[in-house]
């Protein structure tokens, strides 16, 4: 008599194991599987793919009504946009000094010369009582930040002034 009250355990033959499926085999069900959970229209790349558009630029926001204040802002735009350089009035990637981002954007020359003038006067007042002229005062800065600060200052007075 057996010391146990199960009875035999019958042996069922393990389940053949399926051969493993490729890297590429695998890929291909995961589409499949992918495609029929959604229910797509094939892609027509002529509706999506197009030539460059061309598009109006973006008129430039003028915060200034006065004449010399609308010059001086667009100076201190060209000098952010174009970058700055300390010696010349542009250089040869096109960066310019003040006085360069004044003459590009100033109509004549004499309106320049005027724009200057007052900017003169304005880091001679309000920031550097020594400097002797504009292009020695901007010789001397480091980097663009405080010249772009300067024609944006001289803007907003000369805005202030109604000139």
């Amino acid at each position: 008599m057996p010391d146990t009250i199960c009875p035999p355990a019958t042996r069922t033959p393990a389940p053949a194991t399926a051969p493993a499926l490729s890297f590429d085999e695998r890929l291909a069900l995961a589409a499949l599987a992918v495609d029929a959970r959604i229910n797509t229209v094939p892609l027509d790349l002529a509706d999506v793919i197009r030539g460059p558009v061309e598009t109006p630029a973006a008129p430039v926001l003028q915060p200034y009504r006065t004449p010399m204040a609308a010059l001086l802002h667009r100076a201190q735009t060209r000098l952010l946009a174009d970058g700055w350089c300390p010696d010349r009035l542009r250089d040869e990637q096109g960066a310019l000094c003040m006085i360069g981002a004044i003459r590009a954007e100033a109509g004549s020359r004499r309106e320049a010369d005027d724009a200057c003038t007052f900017l003169l006067d304005i880091v001679r007042d309000e920031f550097d009582p020594t400097a002797e002229t504009i292009a020695s005062w901007n010789c001397r800065q480091r980097d663009g930040h405080m010249p772009a600060r300067i024609l944006g200052h001289a803007a907003s007075r000369a805005d202030a002034r109604g000139i």
